[in-house]
């Protein structure tokens, strides 16, 4: 019995005795070859497009066809695609549905790897891309061209965390024909779900939330029933496919996602109110916040937060950075987020991460609030912002 509960569809989901065989979770079945007994069976087989059914390891086994199923249920979609990285599940989908000669829309505070893609690949197919503002909304009317064949939204934005207006976005796009796609990491599928706000290809780096414990790199792309046909054999003919073992591991961090990111947000919601109270700190870039762009969206559109925000300095210089960055215990530097451990990255200014968007704020921190007690993540930032301080 299917439920609209979410904690109770985690668990479920994916789970048929087909891909469980009887035990609690889906088996682990690696394959390249399928072996099939008669012509027919084959014929039967190949006629399906590897939906769901044996056909070759690219296609998948029953453990891919699970997670497959457990997200496409999460996202709410009619199909869902693996790739090995939240990059190559980006990177794919635009390749899936642009062509020369068209033109795409991007977000200017998207992912930077995104905008990377776009520059470099893209534009040498002869696909061109125009950044607009993040919180421009219904306006994106005036960047839509006639050969504009995609607007790619990413919300909240990468590092500085502006939230769309979707929906009025949305509603534009479709008056011009122009199909939509969603980088919804942040949002994961349990806290937010583009396809109920007509977005029409909702994608996460699995490797962040769903899999939750930096161990499995693992992309994927979520369809309506318009676009999956051409993203799930595009994404076949790319070469896109996953091992067994990883997508194993991502249903088992499917099942503990809702309690992990409630911890995740209580925590991030109780360091980002005690940053905002520290004198050198100018203000808080957390969806939850009233200081964040487009917080009256994320309080509208979404069901929660989880443990991944900002905080903007008032002044600061790179010796300043550098001190507080290396005198940090508990926040280790690096470039991912959504696993158990908390994170850090800094930026001095913007430059280089988005062309339409001035920024005339301080330096920007980046945390991801991991399962570490809380005193002692306040703690560490409160002596590596009292070494910042000495810098200045």
């Amino acid at each position: 019995m299917s439920s609209k509960n979410k904690n109770t569809q985690l668990v479920s989901s994916g789970r048929k005795k087909a891909y469980t065989h009887g035990v609690v979770n889906p088996v682990i079945q690696r394959a390249s070859t399928i072996v099939f007994d008669s012509v027919s069976e084959l014929k039967e087989a190949a006629k399906t497009r590897g939906d769901k059914t044996l056909f070759y390891g690219r296609r998948g086994t029953t453990t891919h066809f699970a997670l497959q199923e457990a997200i496409t249920e999460l996202e709410g979609g009619e199909g869902c695609a693996l790739y090995p990285c939240g990059a190559a599940a980006i990177s794919q989908t635009l390749l899936s549905f642009l062509k020369s000669g068209d033109h795409i829309l991007i977000v200017d505070t998207v992912y930077e790897p995104t905008r990377d893609f776009c520059d470099k690949i893209l534009a040498g197919l002869g696909i061109s891309t125009t950044y607009y503002p993040p919180m421009i909304g219904a306006d994106i009317e005036e960047y839509i061209q006639d050969n504009t064949k995609m607007l790619f939204l990413e919300s909240p934005g990468s590092i500085t965390m502006e939230v769309q207006d979707v929906p009025a976005m949305v509603k534009v796009a479709n008056d011009h024909n122009v199909m939509t796609v969603l980088d919804n990491t942040y949002g994961n599928g349990l806290h937010y779900r583009p396809l109920e706000h007509g977005v029409d290809i909702s994608i996460q780096a699995a490797t962040k939330y769903i899999v939750g414990h930096s161990d499995v790199m693992m992309g994927v792309a979520v369809a309506n029933r318009k676009y999956w046909p051409t993203l799930r054999e595009h994404s076949y003919l790319l070469g896109q496919c996953t091992s067994a073992d990883d997508a194993y591991l991502a249903l088992r961090g499917l099942r503990t996602m809702a309690v992990r990111l409630n911890q995740h947000e209580k925590a991030a919601l109780e360091v980002a109110k005690w940053l905002e109270q520290h004198a050198l700190v100018d203000h808080i870039r957390h969806p939850a916040f009233t200081t964040c762009p487009g917080h009256e969206f994320f309080k509208r559109d979404f069901d929660g937060s989880n443990g991944l925000f900002s905080f903007v300095m008032k002044a600061g210089n790179q010796h300043a950075i550098d001190a507080f960055l290396d005198s940090l215990q508990h926040f280790k530097m690096g470039f991912s987020w959504g696993g158990f451990e908390s994170l850090v990255t800094a930026n001095l200014s913007m430059k280089g991460l988005r062309s339409q968007t001035g920024w005339e704020h301080g330096p920007v921190i980046r945390l991801h609030i991991g399962l570490e007690d809380v005193e002692d993540l306040i703690a560490d930032l409160q002596q590596a912002l009292a070494i910042y301080e000495q810098h200045l």
